[in-house]
């Protein structure tokens, strides 16, 4: 069954399905990944071309209305509907819209394929016929752009292509799949919330577990292949610069948070480069940097959101104290 579940699930990853930030021609492989052609003589391929119309068009329904984390209602609703007509036996608001689909065909192993379901909040710019123009309140009540950037919509599109695929192939296989929609992924807490929701313990226990990841970096129809990590790790860091705050013409008699968080941006930049050795990959990024309302005030507060990246928990460990 190992072989079936892989085939049937990686080919859907890049088939010819492409995210919208891919370029026109196709990019040369990522670094430490070796492109190879994507599997296409297993028997269980076979129906890909004709159920390609229907998922090319479930992927462009996705990406045209994508939904922040924690707020994928409808999403999750299409997930678990198209799983439930596929004789799955489907749970919703699983760790709160999270779904898990169980087809049970007699003894063997349980494989667990895994897709996530949220978006971004950023504005599309592809020109796509098919491109958000939607937008929505984040939780802290800001409207903001929403598009799939990450790939969460080939990830479902896939997830549904390979559920489809080993259901009519059900005479080539035994065990059990449980299929997982994810809320939530991109804040790291839709995993976790299902998890504290009894997913493994409410449902099959998985043997192998497959989680599926586009990349823009490799020509469609490829399979990236590595030894080792392919991916690394992530923390999300907010840190909060108090300061004390005043008019922007007497800066000496405030606490200025805005210079504070300047300088520390720069200094966060010196971890990987002077702290970290250059045999072990790491990234501090610091994505957001927000303080102030007006020209001429100094402001209480600024905040920064970092995302922090490693492989090995010794140097996540380094990383996470030296921020702190």
């Amino acid at each position: 069954m190992q072989g079936t579940v892989r085939a049937a699930s990686m080919l859907l990853i890049s088939a010819t399905l492409a995210a919208p930030v891919a370029a026109a021609e196709s990019p040369a492989p990522a670094a430490g990944l070796l492109a190879l052609p994507a599997p296409s003589a297993s028997p269980v391929l076979a129906p890909l071309p004709t159920i390609y119309p229907e998922l090319e068009a479930l992927y462009m329904d996705l990406h045209r209305n994508p939904e922040l984390s924690l707020h994928e209602e409808k999403t999750s609703a299409k997930m678990a509907g198209r799983l439930r007509a596929l004789g799955y036996e489907v749970t919703e608001k699983v760790g709160g819209f999270g779904v898990v689909a169980v087809l049970k065909n007699g003894k063997g192993p349980t494989v667990l394929i895994r897709a996530d379901m949220d978006a971004l909040p950023l504005e599309e710019r592809t020109g796509l016929p098919y491109a958000s123009t939607v937008r929505a309140k984040n939780d802290a009540g800001v409207e903001v752009p929403v598009m799939h950037a990450c790939g969460h919509d080939v990830h479902m599109t896939s997830l549904i292509g390979a559920a489809t695929l080993l259901a009519r192939a059900k005479d080539r296989w035994r065990g059990t799949l449980v299929l997982v929609a994810q809320p939530a992924e991109e804040g790291g807490g839709g995993a976790k919330s299902m998890l504290e929701d009894g997913l493994l313990t409410r449902f099959p226990k998985p043997d192998y577990a497959i989680a599926l990841h586009d990349l823009p970096l490799l020509p469609a129809g490829k399979l990236g292949v590595t030894s080792g990590y392919a991916l690394a790790n992530v923390d999300s860091v907010d840190i909060t610069v108090y300061g004390r705050g005043g008019h922007g013409s007497r800066p000496e008699s405030t606490v200025d948070p805005i210079v504070i968080a300047a300088r520390t941006v720069l200094a966060l930049q010196t971890i990987v480069a002077r702290e970290n050795s250059p045999f072990d990959p790491a990234v501090v990024t610091v994505g957001s940097i927000h303080g102030g309302t007006k020209h001429n005030i100094i402001p209480d507060e600024v905040k920064l959101q970092l995302t922090v990246r490693s492989y090995k928990e010794a140097v996540r460990d380094r990383l996470l104290a030296a921020i702190a």
